[in-house]
């Protein structure tokens, strides 16, 4: 990787921001990049090299950071979503059996193998997405409260499960692997724990606030590059041990100052460069060799989307359930994990990420429908009140 390189991937990044600048569509800001990397990767102009060695480990250590973000985004301290969990959990365990015959009947008609696979994709919620979208629109109520706690445990659910089922072969392996990682990660909590209930941390943060020392990111970044590195040494994705570190901190309490550096390192460089390295990889040319694969990607959209806005029947609102239905970072995993490991078909790539395209699409349409639903309610109530 050159300088050239370097400043292209950066440039093109920007394709994020700009596409995403219409606060009004909900589209996430990773589409513009990953749009990039297609354009000037493997599919477009060919002057991305995902393979480059420099390109991939940047690429890796964005992937970690990207995860660790989306598990300091999960609500573990708030609550008020605990005194929703039970109705959340509930839904998450049907939302998953349904996406198990769902994901089962898609890879028999694909003859692709991967029913479990899809199974965790169509079951799956991301908590990065999702969240933002509601704090936006401004949703509140019991009902997004038991929305946020569904997301919650699906995401966390998803992510463990996703390397036990990617390659079954060594689930064993990857299950070992896992518990290693989860174990490190309990043991950072009660260590930050410890820094935080002894007044030590407070210390730090302030003397590293006058100083411009930056020791909170410093640590953080440490602990995640030791999980990554037991993840890679265990035979698991580095995903889990970014999502593990992120739940952690989340538990503990992410302070402010720290938050912020995280989103300049991560928003500011590592993520979009990952994103382009991501899309560099998609070939969609081989949809030309395999279009049957197009459908594929529809169907495993499609099928999240209907999974989730089924739970209607348990009195959740349709606009709530397309919201839920939205899914990335699993889907973006998926297609890490699957790639590295060779297990994919040629095209499958990128027919998981068609799906994970199709669920934003409903989850921004669910968006506006929702808030336009609760506007509307509370200028009724409003209304009846003056009366």
């Amino acid at each position: 990787m050159t300088f050239q390189t370097l400043t292209l991937i950066t440039v093109i990044g920007l394709a994020g921001p700009w596409l995403a600048w219409r606060q009004s569509w909900h589209l996430p800001v990773i589409l513009g990049e990953l749009l990039a990397g297609i354009v000037f990767g493997a599919t477009g102009f060919g002057l991305l090299h995902p393979t480059d060695p420099t390109f991939t480990f940047l690429a890796d250590v964005g992937f970690a950071v990207v995860m660790f973000v989306a598990g300091t985004h999960v609500p573990v301290r708030d609550a008020s979503i605990r005194s929703a969990l039970g109705r959340g959990a509930l839904r998450a365990v049907l939302v998953g059996l349904l996406a198990v015959v769902a994901g089962q009947g898609i890879a028999v008609w694909f003859d692709t193998g991967h029913g479990l696979l899809y199974a965790v994709l169509i079951a799956s919620s991301s908590a990065a997405i999702v969240l933002p979208i509601i704090d936006s629109q401004g949703l509140s109520g019991k009902p997004v409260l038991e929305l946020t706690a569904q997301v919650a445990l699906a995401d966390a659910a998803a992510v463990v499960a996703l390397p036990l089922v990617i390659d079954p072969g060594n689930a064993g392996r990857a299950a070992l692997g896992a518990v290693l990682v989860g174990g490190a990660a309990v043991a950072v909590y009660y260590f930050l724990r410890w820094l935080e209930d002894s007044g030590i941390r407070h210390r730090l943060h302030r003397v590293s606030e006058e100083r411009g020392f930056a020791l909170e990111l410093r640590v953080s970044l440490a602990l995640l590059f030791a999980l990554g590195a037991l993840a890679t040494r265990s035979h698991v994705s580095i995903m889990l041990a970014g999502f593990a570190l992120g739940l952690a901190v989340a538990a503990v309490g992410e302070p402010r100052r720290v938050a912020k550096q995280l989103f300049a390192l991560s928003d500011g460089f590592l993520a979009p460069l990952f994103f382009v390295w991501l899309g560099a990889r998609l070939n969609l040319r081989e949809f030309g060799d395999h279009p049957y694969l197009i459908l594929l990607g529809l169907m495993l959209g499609v099928a999240a989307v209907l999974a989730h806005a089924l739970m209607r029947l348990q009195g959740q609102p349709i606009p709530l359930g397309a919201i839920a239905s939205a899914q990335i970072g699993v889907p973006v995993a998926a297609v890490t994990v699957g790639t590295q490991l060779h297990v994919l078909k040629p095209g499958e790539p990128a027919a998981l990420m068609l799906g994970a395209l199709v669920t934003i699409a409903a989850a921004a349409w669910g968006a506006r429908t929702a808030a336009t639903t609760q506007s509307g309610d509370s200028g009724e109530r409003q209304g009846n009140s003056k009366n």
